[in-house]
């Protein structure tokens, strides 16, 4: 699927960029755990929902169980040039990324000093995404 820039964390500048296009392939345990908040929160904005609002909607689904714990292995790639992350980083690197319900990046190593894994936590809905650089893109060139 192609995700929008809703979907980004609510705190990145580029929330409501119109060019926002995340290519992105889901594992199993991915399309049954992260996929209905994907779904989700495009309702809630293609129904005219305001940021604030969508972010109360989905911490409120998550709380009452009606979207689903991130499942063991949730995870998935993202490997396609023709993404646009955000104006900052066009398609940044080929990466994959791992979904776990709410964790500490720092105890798995990520986002401290020299480590190569990235992640950050939407707090809201219990999230917390780790994302990590490979060397190809899904074309087989290499990431420069």
């Amino acid at each position: 699927m192609v995700e929008r820039s809703w979907t980004a964390p609510i705190d990145d500048p580029g929330f409501w960029n119109p060019k926002g296009r995340a290519p992105i392939c889901l594992n199993a345990a991915a399309a049954r755990s992260y996929l209905p908040r994907t779904i989700k929160k495009t309702d809630l904005i293609l129904a005219g929902r305001t940021k604030a609002q969508m972010v109360e909607a989905v911490a409120a689904a998550v709380d009452k169980k009606e979207l689903p714990p991130m499942e063991l292995g949730a995870m998935c790639y993202m490997l396609s040039k023709q993404g646009h992350l955000s104006d900052r980083v066009g398609h940044w690197h080929p990466h994959l990324m791992f979904f776990l319900s709410q964790t500490d990046p720092a105890a798995w190593g990520a986002s401290v000093q020299g480590s190569p894994i990235f992640a950050f936590n939407d707090k809201w809905e219990g999230l917390t995404v780790f994302l990590v650089p490979v060397r190809q893109w899904s074309d087989g060139t290499a990431d420069r």
